[in-house]
């Protein structure tokens, strides 16, 4: 009986000793997970810091098209009436020279 129990006992505490490596390796493994997310994190951000600085490096070119781009909308839009104008002038310039 009593060797039963000392079989029965040490598979016990094999067993338990056993989830404690398991748990020992998965937190071995998450630790490196966040160690890797860490890194990206990191890198994440020094490339949003870079984006940020050639942004603002842009930003008064940006600004100079805003600019520009008001006025070259007017232009067109001009261009547009002025098109339309002279096509009802030669249309009715053509209806004129038929009679």
């Amino acid at each position: 009986m009593f060797s039963k129990m000392a079989t029965y006992l040490t598979g016990e505490l094999t067993a338990i000793s056993e989830d404690y490596k398991l748990l020992e390796n998965m937190n071995k493994v998450t630790s490196l997970k966040y160690l890797e997310m860490t890194d990206i994190a990191v890198n994440i951000s020094r490339n949003l810091k870079d984006l940020n600085q050639k942004h603002a490096a842009l930003q008064p070119y940006l600004d100079q098209i805003t600019l520009i781009e008001e006025p070259v909308a007017a232009l067109a839009q001009a261009a547009y009436k002025s098109d339309a104008y002279s096509k009802g002038l030669e249309a009715k310039y053509k209806k004129l020279e038929r009679r």
